[in-house]
């Protein structure tokens, strides 16, 4: 029996509670079973949009596959687009799979989605260009809704911010609280405050990590 990992993603932090996990779930479980694969560890990437830089999870599995010594070097996901659905995102990840040797499943597309056949390329693109245009888009008529809603009712709700929840209200109000707090004798840099969400777990309203910046524009209300 062939040891592997599994990597999962939801794009919003919505859907950490929905079925996007369970049904990633089910689904590489059942291929591994199919396949006489023993599902070692399981990577989640929660409210994660499919950005190469903002990928903390599957950071983790790549570093466990070249570093730790237990010889895995098999990954299932449940299908392309929870790899990435922007076409040349996908591709990058590959490719660093490809040049590291490491097998690629998808439990919808099939094994050795890594692999250079042209045919298995040319589906994988394919497959990735259906997934690109659909977000594509799902964000056009997103927009077209909402400017639909603004010339019926003369307003559109957006993304709340900080100031409108009070879970935005708390946070600000601890990153002024933390900057006020002296540390070796003078106020926290921003560096340092990010330093302190992300060391206790906190993130953002949309679920990402802290930067200097973001918490520099929290502060300031920008």
């Amino acid at each position: 029996m062939t040891k592997c990992f599994a990597y999962l993603r939801v794009s919003g932090q919505a859907q950490v509670e929905k079925d996007g996990f369970p049904r990633q779930e089910d689904a590489v479980r059942q291929y591994a079973i199919q396949h006489d694969l023993d599902i070692v560890r399981i990577y989640r990437e929660e409210g994660v949009t499919g950005t190469i830089e903002n990928r903390p999870a599957l950071a983790k599995l790549m570093v466990s596959l070249e570093q730790n010594g237990h010889g895995i070097t098999t990954v299932i996901i449940e299908r392309l687009d929870r790899l990435a659905r922007d076409l040349g995102v996908q591709e990058a990840i590959i490719r660093d799979f490809r040049q590291h040797g490491y097998d690629l499943i998808s439990a919808l597309e099939g094994p050795d989605l890594a692999g250079d056949d042209p045919t298995r390329e040319l589906v994988r693109q394919i497959m990735g260009a259906i997934a690109q245009y659909d977000k594509t888009m799902t964000v056009a008529k997103l927009q077209a809704a909402r400017e639909r809603q603004k010339a019926r009712t003369g307003k559109c709700e957006g993304r709340k911010g900080y100031g409108d929840t009070a879970e935005g209200q708390a946070l600000k109000r601890k990153i002024h609280a933390l900057r006020r707090t002296p540390k070796y004798g003078k106020r926290r840099t921003w560096q340092q405050i990010a330093d302190v969400l992300n060391d206790e777990g906190i993130t953002t309203l949309d679920g990402h990590a802290w930067t200097l910046y973001r918490v520099q524009q929290v502060a300031k209300g920008y």
